[in-house]
């Protein structure tokens, strides 16, 4: 069974682009590497051959994934949900205190689906140990989330679309 993919506006954008990105210019430019390399002649150490139909099929099985998550998509309407609660779409402001040193920081996250997530760029999958454990919750909560760093203390600040 296929697993639904759930998704932000902004994600479904960003992965539609990327499939029209990956159908009208990755294609094109694979195709003509594959033309350079089979002008070089004999295929069997042609290096060049390889690789350009090692990248197509590359983007070929990007394409297919694509297109399997465009059908099983479920995008999320941000407008219809409350600040009250977190769930996927919510951005988020806690306070993220290590138990065991006393220190703590001020992070903000955007709660997203697995397909969207960027932590270097703030946005947790609402499957990630953190993500996961902050679902449901409102502000002033405490959660404790055992991370590979030790089980850290995050309590909800605000919450916000």
């Amino acid at each position: 069974m296929v697993k639904q993919v759930v998704l932000t506006k902004e994600g479904l954008e960003k992965l539609e682009n990327e499939l029209e990105e990956l159908k009208s210019v990755k294609r094109k430019e694979v195709a003509e590497k594959i033309k350079v390399a089979l002008s070089f002649g004999d295929l069997s150490e042609n290096s060049e051959y390889d690789e350009a139909k090692n990248e197509q099929a590359i983007v070929e099985a990007r394409i297919a994934d694509i297109e399997v998550m465009l059908k099983n998509v479920k995008v999320i309407d941000e407008d219809e949900l409350s600040n009250e609660n977190i769930h996927i779409g919510s951005k988020v402001e806690v306070r993220v205190t290590n138990p065991s040193t006393g220190s703590s920081n001020v992070l903000n996250y955007k709660i997203v689906g697995s397909n969207e997530a960027d932590p270097l760029k703030g946005s947790i999958s609402d499957e990630s140990l953190v993500g996961k454990s902050l679902l449901s919750h409102g502000i002033g909560d405490k959660i404790q989330v055992e991370v590979p760093a030790g089980v850290m203390e995050y309590e909800v600040l605000a919450i916000s679309k």
